[in-house]
């Protein structure tokens, strides 16, 4: 198994790092729809555009398919990934709250401030981070917010199970 050698590891984090994707994601209908369906979600709201108009016509939804919570929260924590997790793992994520709902066409762009940083106890060549994340669209509004736990190797350290 190849590890990544650049970065960034545990040493590298400090509380009050920033970071913002340069990348965004933008939603389509399509990956609204397979993600739903993946996941055995039934609520047609992600996937039936006729139950939408009928029974979401008022705002915010104004008759539109809504893009699944969980879609938009693996978007926003993928966006982050090279900058955060890529020599970790993700251990937990803590008040997650869905502020304003994505619909398809919808770029998201994604953010975090490191918080926390502690050394792990039951991994010494592992240290642990907690990060401020949240999500927006491409008008700034704010669409999701948590923190998210991850554990990440220090610098030339291997897991040894």
């Amino acid at each position: 198994m190849m590890q990544n050698e650049e970065g960034p590891f545990f040493e590298d984090f400090k509380p009050g790092m920033k970071f913002r994707s340069d990348k965004g994601r933008t939603v389509t209908d399509a990956d609204n729809i397979w993600f739903t369906l993946l996941t055995n979600n039934t609520n047609q709201i992600h996937f039936n555009k006729d139950y939408a108009e009928r029974y979401f016509p008022g705002e915010p939804f104004k008759g539109r398919m809504v893009v699944n919570g969980f879609f938009t929260l693996s978007t926003v924590v993928g966006l982050l990934v090279e900058f955060t997790s890529a020599n970790g793992f993700m251990l937990g994520l803590d008040g997650l709250k869905f502020v304003s709902p994505v619909f398809s066409g919808d770029t998201i762009y994604a953010e975090c401030e490191v918080t926390e940083i502690r050394e792990s106890k039951s991994r010494p060549e592992f240290g642990i981070v907690k990060v401020y994340t949240a999500g927006f669209n491409q008008r700034g509004e704010k669409l999701l917010e948590f923190f998210r736990t991850f554990m990440v190797r220090r610098r030339n350290a291997k897991w040894e199970g």
